[in-house]
Order: C-alpha cells, then sequence, then structure tokens
C-alpha cells in the first residue's frame, strides 16, 4: 500500500483502492504500480497485492495499472464526494519475451523499487538463468552488485560485507534457519512455488529486524484461481512438479521437488571412485491454500518441508551420515479495516533439524542440533492523507536451540538455550511536495536470554531531481541476538547460537546514497555507495581445544569489523538483444584479539573487484540464447612459507613448526567463468506448452581455485596442489511441461 502521491487539495476525502491480480490465474501481483492518469498521484501494492490511493477529489479519473511481464492497463471512473471506490483489477500477461528477464517491475511510478538497496527478482529470471544444474534463488541473487557468493559450491548470500548469518530469510513471514541442500550447492527454495523475492541489501526498514546486514522475503505462490493449472520439469539433478487450482472459497497450490541424481552416483560408484556418496538424496515441499472468506477478510495457510540425506564412505572403516533440513509453518489472516486501513497478523512455526553420525571402525559419534521458533506478528498500514501513509507492528514469539554430543555411547556435550523476543515497530512516509520523501521509523527489540532491550532508528530521504532521476540516502542502526558456527564442508553441521548474560547482541550501523535514472524505453542506471559497522560480533572461539566444561560466555571470542563499497547495476535492451550488468568496488574487514595481533584482516569472502554480466537474445520466436559471465578478486587466505624442526627440543624428540603469513594475508588467483544456455519454447501434441533448456556451465573450462593444499616435505618445503571448483564444462539439459 506504499504511497506516491501529492495532492493539490489536502482536504480530500475519496479514495480508490483494490486488489491487483494475474488474468489468467487470479494470483496477486506484489509492487505492481497504479499512476493516475497525467498527474504525480500514484501507489505500488503491498505483499498482499494491495493498493489504496486517498485524497481525490470528486470528479472523472483514469487509473493506469502496470507490472512487469503484463499489458498496461487503463480504467475509467469518476468518484463522489466522500467516496471510498473499490476497484479489483486484473492484468493480462504479455507472454514471455527478452524484456521478461529483469530485476525490477517496469512502470512510471516505481516509489518501493526505488528503495535504497531493494531489489525485486522475479521468478523468469531465475528459471532462465544458466546455472549449475538447477535453477536456483540464491544463486540467481549472487548476480546483482553487492552481493556475492563464497563458491561454486556454496549458495551462501555474502551481502555488503556482511556472512550469511547476518541475512534475514523470510518465506512467507517465517524464519528459515538454514536454507540449503546437496551441501550448501543451491538453496531450500523450489522456483516453481515462488511468486516474489525481495532484497533489502542494507539500510533496510523498521518493518525488518534481528539482523545486521540485510534481509531476503519470499513469498509462496497463492495458486490459480480460475483453473486447475501445473508444471512438471525433468532434470539431471533434481526434478520438479507443482500443480495449482481453486476450490469453492479460494485457490490452493502443491509443490515437490525431489533430487535425481542417483544414477549418477551408482555410476560414479561403479569406477571404484572414493568419496562417492552410498546413499544420497533431498526431497522439499511447499503448499499453501488460501480462503477468501469475504472482500475483507482473507486466510491463508502455508507450509515448507525439506530434508537432505547422505551417506558417505570417507575411506576404509570410516563413515558419516548426514541427515537435515527444515519445516516451517504460517498462518496468516489478512483484514481490511477500511479502505485506508489494512492489517496482517500471522502465527508461524519454524524448524531446524540437523543429525550428522560419524563411525570411526567400532567407535560412533552423533551430534544432534535443532532449532525451534514459534511467533505471532501483526503489521497495520494506513493512509490517512495523499501525502503520508503510517506503518507500525510486533513481532514476538520463543526460540529454542538444542546441541547435544555424543561419544562411543557417552553425552559429552549437552546445551540448551531457550529465549522469548519482542520486537514493535513504527513508520511514517511523508511527501512535503511532489520532488520530496521523507520516511522515519523505529524498532524496539527485547531479547529475554540476557534481558536485553535495543532501540534501532531509521531514517531516508529521496530528491526527484528530474522526472527520471532520484538522488537518494539513508540511514540506520541494526541488532542482531544469534550468531552462525558455520562449517564449510557440510552446510548441514552448521550451528546457531544465542546472546546471553556477559554475550551481547552485535550491532551495526549503516549509512546508504544513491542516485536512481530510468528512461521512459526501460533503460536504467543505478549507483549506490554504503559505509557498515559490525561491532560486537560474537562467534565460537576457534582456538579452544575443548569446550565441555566452559561456562557459555567463554566459549566465545568477540570482535568488530566494517564494510564499505560502491555499486553500478545498468540494465536495458536494444532489439532482440536485453540484459543487465553489475559491478561493486568492496572492502571487507574483520577483526578479533587472537588473529593478527588484533590487526583487521580480510575474511574469505573479501572481493575487492565483483563483476556480473548477463544478456540474453531472441535468436527465434521460440529460441532464445542466455549467457553470463562472473568476474571477482581471488578470495584472502592463509599460506603457509615454510617448516622447521628442532631435532634437540627439550619438550618433544622432533618438534615440527609451520611458519605462515599473516592470517588470510594471501589471495588466490582472480575467478572468472562463462556460462551460456538456449531455451526452446513450443507446444506438445497441442495439449501443453514445453520448454527444453541446454546449458553449459564455465564454458571455457576455467579451472578457478577452490582452495588450496599443503603437503610439508621431509626437507622442510612445502609443495602446494590447488583444487578447483568446476574444472571442466559441465552441461545441463531440463525439459519442462506446462499444462
Amino acid at each position: 500500500m506504499v504511497l506516491g502521491v501529492v495532492n493539490s487539495s489536502a482536504q480530500s476525502s475519496s479514495s480508490v483502492s483494490g486488489f491487483v491480480r494475474d488474468q489468467e490465474s487470479g494470483e496477486t501481483l506484489i509492487l505492481a504500480n497504479l499512476r493516475i492518469k497525467d498527474t504525480s498521484i500514484g501507489a505500488a501494492t503491498n505483499t498482499s497485492g494491495y493498493f489504496t490511493i486517498p485524497g481525490l477529489t470528486p470528479g472523472p479519473y483514469v487509473l493506469i495499472a502496470s507490472y512487469i511481464g503484463y499489458k498496461n492497463a487503463e480504467f475509467s471512473f469518476t468518484l463522489g464526494r466522500e467516496e471510498a471506490l473499490r476497484l479489483d483489477i486484473e492484468l493480462e500477461p504479455e507472454g514471455f519475451d527478452v524484456g521478461e528477464v529483469v530485476i525490477t517491475a517496469e512502470s512510471d511510478t516505481e516509489e518501493e523499487q526505488r528503495q535504497l538497496g531493494a531489489v525485486k527478482m522475479t521468478t523468469a529470471t531465475i528459471r532462465k538463468l544458466p546455472t549449475i544444474l538447477e535453477p536456483d534463488v540464491f544463486r540467481s541473487l549472487q548476480l546483482l552488485p553487492g552481493v556475492k557468493a563464497a563458491s561454486d559450491f556454496s549458495s551462501g548470500l555474502y551481502i555488503r560485507g556482511g556472512s550469511p548469518d547476518q541475512t534475514l530469510i523470510l518465506l512467507d513471514r517465517t524464519t528459515v534457519y538454514n536454507p540449503s541442500h546437496f551441501f550448501g550447492v543451491f538453496s531450500t527454495f523450489n522456483p516453481d512455488a515462488i511468486k516474489d523475492i525481495r532484497l533489502f541489501k542494507g539500510a533496510y526498514p523498521a518493518s525488518y529486524g534481528g539482523r545486521i546486514g540485510s534481509v531476503v522475503d519470499i513469498y509462496n505462490k497463492d495458486g490459480n484461481r480460475k483453473e486447475t493449472a501445473g508444471t512438471f520439469t525433468l532434470g539431471l539433478l533434481a526434478s520438479r512438479v507443482m500443480v495449482e487450482g481453486p476450490h469453492r472459497f479460494g485457490s490452493w497450490m502443491l509443490a515437490v521437488r525431489r533430487s535425481t541424481v542417483e544414477p549418477i552416483l551408482a555410476a560414479a560408484r561403479s569406477g571404484d571412485v572414493n568419496g562417492i556418496p552410498e546413499k544420497f538424496y533431498f526431497v522439499d515441499t511447499n503448499g499453501k491454500i488460501n480462503f477468501d472468506i469475504s472482500q475483507n477478510n482473507k486466510v491463508s495457510f502455508s507450509f515448507y518441508t525439506g530434508k537432505d540425506v547422505v551417506v558417505v564412505p570417507i575411506v576404509s572403516d570410516v563413515d558419516v551420515q548426514l541427515r537435515y533440513g527444515n519445516e516451517t509453518f504460517s498462518a496468516n489472516w489478512t483484514h481490511l479495516f477500511s479502505d485506508r486501513l489494512f492489517s496482517n497478523f500471522n502465527v508461524t512455526r519454524s524448524h531446524y533439524f540437523s543429525h550428522p553420525e560419524f563411525d570411526f571402525a567400532t567407535t560412533h559419534s552423533a551430534q544432534d542440533n535443532q532449532v525451534r521458533d514459534y511467533s505471532l506478528k501483526g503489521d497495520i498500514e494506513y493512509a490517512p492523507d495523499s501525502r503520508s501513509a503510517i506503518k507500525a507492528g510486533f513481532w514476538g514469539g520463543q526460540l529454542r536451540f538444542d546441541l547435544n554430543n555424543t561419544f562411543d555411547g557417552t553425552e559429552v556435550f549437552s546445551l540448551v538455550t531457550r529465549s522469548v523476543y519482542a520486537n514493535g515497530f513504527t513508520e511514517y512516509v511523508f511527501r512535503p511536495s511532489a520532488e520530496w520523501t521523507l520516511t522515519s521509523g523505529v524498532r524496539a527489540s527485547y531479547f529475554e536470554n540476557g534481558s536485553f532491550f535495543r532501540i534501532e532508528p531509521r531514517f531516508s530521504v529521496e530528491r526527484q531531481l528530474s522526472s527520471r532521476l532520484f538522488a537518494q540516502v539513508g540511514a540506520g542502526r541494526f541488532h542482531q541476538f544469534l550468531t552462525l558456527v558455520s562449517n564449510e564442508a557440510f552446510s548441514g553441521l552448521d550451528v546457531w547460537l544465542t546472546s546471553a548474560d556477559k554475550v551481547p547482541p552485535a550491532y551495526g550501523d549503516q549509512l546508504v546514497t544513491g542516485l536512481k535514472y530510468k528512461k521512459e524505453s526501460g533503460f536504467r542506471i543505478e549507483w549506490e555507495g554504503y559505509y557498515r559497522t559490525m561491532r560486537q560480533l560474537f562467534s565460537l572461539n576457534p582456538f579452544l581445544p575443548d569446550i565441555a566444561g566452559l561456562a557459555y560466555d567463554e566459549m566465545f571470542h568477540f570482535g568488530d569489523g566494517y564494510a564499505w563499497g560502491s555499486e553500478i547495476f545498468v540494465e536495458g535492451s536494444l532489439g532482440p538483444i536485453s540484459g543487465f550488468a553489475g559491478y561493486t568496488y568492496s572492502i571487507t574487514r574483520r577483526r578479533f584479539p587472537a588473529i593478527n595481533e588484533r590487526a583487521y584482516y580480510a575474511p574469505k569472502y573479501d572481493r575487492t573487484h565483483d563483476l556480473n554480466l548477463t544478456g540474453s537474445y531472441n535468436l527465434t520466436k521460440s529460441w532464445q540464447i542466455t549467457a553470463v559471465f562472473n568476474y571477482s578478486t581471488g578470495q584472502a587466505y592463509t599460506e603457509p612459507v615454510s617448516q622447521y624442526r628442532l631435532t634437540h627440543s627439550p619438550f618433544s624428540y622432533e618438534d615440527t613448526s609451520v611458519l605462515v603469513s599473516l592470517f588470510n594475508g594471501s589471495r588466490l588467483s582472480p575467478y572468472h567463468r562463462l556460462d551460456v544456455g538456449a531455451t526452446k519454447k513450443g507446444k506438445l501434441f497441442g495439449f501443453a506448452d514445453y520448454e527444453l533448456q541446454l546449458q553449459v556451465v564455465n564454458a571455457y573450462s576455467r579451472k578457478n581455485i577452490w582452495f588450496p593444499f599443503f603437503e610439508f616435505k621431509d626437507d622442510g618445503s612445502v609443495k602446494r596442489e590447488d583444487v578447483t571448483q568446476i574444472p571442466i564444462p559441465i552441461p545441463n539439459v531440463a525439459f519442462t511441461l506446462n499444462f
């Protein structure tokens, strides 16, 4: 219900409001744009597809509705005195064309899309980009400036100098704690089930909280309200099926994805290759059902469940079994108190579990790690007039973290942490004129474990310099009560820990500024600069030999950091060719007492230069070619330089030590890779639309280094071998039916 309005009459009291939907499916459209023709009055739909334009004088109007991939539509109406017109709108899809491969919606009124650090991505983009065997939400986001990847084998989001735990991940307003499959190769989110993805890279609004970095807000599809439909995809790594349709009171959607890599693993095992899993599969399911109780009341229930199961023989008599996954549930009630007062209330449940087991000959060890999060949240949006909008809400619940380790049948470590949490926020948008937009907000957070209470002010200003050029600046403070102990080998071994007595929450300040320009043709260029601090960072101390028996606060070491950067994003089209490019220059630094004598160091995900180019070409009406190129500075690492041996040490018969450079004081060679793909669309026997995707990842066989391996020789020298990521071109074939 974001306003983009300035009206000459402050006393006007008429309004127009309603929902915007897809004409074919009835799916609500998030951030669709509405504008009163020949004026600067307008609005954008909120996350429920609802808009309101208040403060209109009586008389005739023409409302223009637009959304990327849909035909613009005009609606004529006449407002009476103090009339609140309900106008639900349906937009007709244009069908896929090159213009669909974009990041944000195209419109004349883009108040929320223009927000600092905010990006909207369509699922059409995700499905068309060449990927490592499977379309993926997070890997598509990694193409944006300011968003980096750790490696080809990680879908983790490193955003503006932050680690993955500094990004809040929401699915239908429910927190997801470990959104990864296949050791982190790609995320848990099935693109067939997803309606909308919004990324806030920094200085995000007061309606979000709990992380000091960024937010990824994802919404499941509601389901087709007009007819039963579906899609089926058969791929090398995973296959997917999604079915949706109407019921008497609303709609429903069900999507299932399962790995199909077992035949490939079986062939690899027959070749006597070490380390191939004896058993591996993952499966996830998304579902949603909606009930239209009345014109002003809608209720929906959505869920997600997914897990990975892996059994890997490492060497003789050494086996690893790993089971991990997520379960989420959300019940949502949308209620319109009036045309200007909109509300959403949610009950959510999130459960993350991880059960790794290790067998060393006859010795068995295991770990049980679980996170449970139950919450109640509500948001209210109110538009008193055409110059202002107010949003307020609350979010409270209980967290429980369980971590238990056993060795040879004996419990060696047990930790149970519980905490109640509560948040409240308010946000005010004021437009004193057509050129200025002022947004202020404040968020208050309470965390029971440690009795922490924190206040977070937020503020942003936008100045319209011309009809197509906007300048922006924003700032805010952010707190985080959680930290992630991450394992680079298996994402299923990740462990979450919380603030507590003597373990204060991390906090940081962010300052962001930007310039955004867009032409009527759709060409646009955006620049953003940012600076952020990270203070009171707390993480498990890696130098402790054993944490058993320690007090909780003694398990951690504490540090700080900062990050700054400059980002450029360009998007446009020329005839049948379209695409976008993103470049980031950035610096990220961390500091902990026991590392480099407390000097700042570059974490492994620091990339000074990061460039992503994406292009699409319509070869024919049915064939489209897509290419993605990535370049980035090599990651930081610690390089062993030599070793020495004390043959007459008084402490040992023979003592060997390794001399190393400064921690992360060296750099790997630059990373670059080209992926290409071709997509053919058509009809199969006249009853279903099909899509054939042919892709090649790493088209020119770039041997990017994953990590270096060092072998220490008897003569004291150190031999280095580089372990590469994707050393050869990898083909991918996927066939999709839409019925």
